[in-house]
């Protein structure tokens, strides 16, 4: 299960993730009149999009170029929306609607506040938290709730935020584990690639060795 981040210890200033949800166009399967898209993204945690239709609940971002996703931070609050409460999240991506694949499916038990959820986790630590791989690249990311506690009927999200890759640090340190709402380097990522095993590094599509960075490689980078 999912743990709960509450809404005061998220801090922006610490936050040293670009986040990318400005760039997207948003849309949703169903919204009550007065509880709409815009509410995912007012940063105000007193107000909430409410679904109005048949499960599942679909939260859409379209890209207009390609974006590297590393995680996303769902707000929740399951002592104010009790039933309307997520219990079951997928989130999806791709090019488009048409080639969308899972890259998580999460199970919350009575979340309150930000959920940080990495996109791409390669493995557990013993204290419980997840050692990040590379992002996810995507013109296109689906958030889908399938299930809410109590098995209601529709859902209330009350924030939504989509971070891209860390920024990289002026003084890497030791490798650690990595969330949401924390920074990291580039020479972070490479230790963490070499310590991995191969059948992780195929799973993430990566070989370990390539750095795709050539110059016809990176001719195509926006071509969708």
């Amino acid at each position: 299960m999912a743990e709960s981040v509450h809404s005061e210890q998220y801090d922006d200033q610490e936050d040293e993730r670009p986040e990318l949800s400005h760039l997207a166009s948003w849309s949703v399967s169903s919204h009550k009149y007065g509880f709409g898209v815009d509410n995912l993204r007012d940063g105000n945690d007193g107000t909430f999009w409410q679904s109005e239709g048949p499960q599942p609940h679909l939260i859409d971002l379209a890209f207009p170029r390609r974006v590297h996703v590393s995680a996303v931070a769902v707000h929740m609050s399951h002592p104010r929306d009790d039933s309307y409460t997520p219990s079951k999240i997928s989130i999806r991506a791709g090019t488009g609607l048409h080639d969308l694949q899972e890259v998580r499916n999460m199970d919350f038990n009575k979340p309150d506040g930000w959920i940080p959820i990495i996109l791409r986790p390669m493995e557990v630590t013993e204290d419980g938290q997840e050692t990040e791989g590379p992002p996810i690249p995507c013109h296109h990311l689906r958030i889908i709730i399938l299930a809410n506690h109590l098995n209601g009927k529709d859902t209330h999200v009350r924030g939504l935020r989509v971070f891209g890759a860390p920024i990289q640090s002026q003084n890497p340190t030791s490798i650690a584990p990595l969330s949401p709402l924390s920074e990291t380097s580039s020479t972070t990522k490479e230790s963490m690639l070499k310590k991995a095993t191969g059948k992780q590094l195929l799973e993430l599509g990566h070989d370990g060795l390539s750095g795709f960075t050539s110059t016809q490689f990176k001719m195509h980078e926006f071509i969708r």
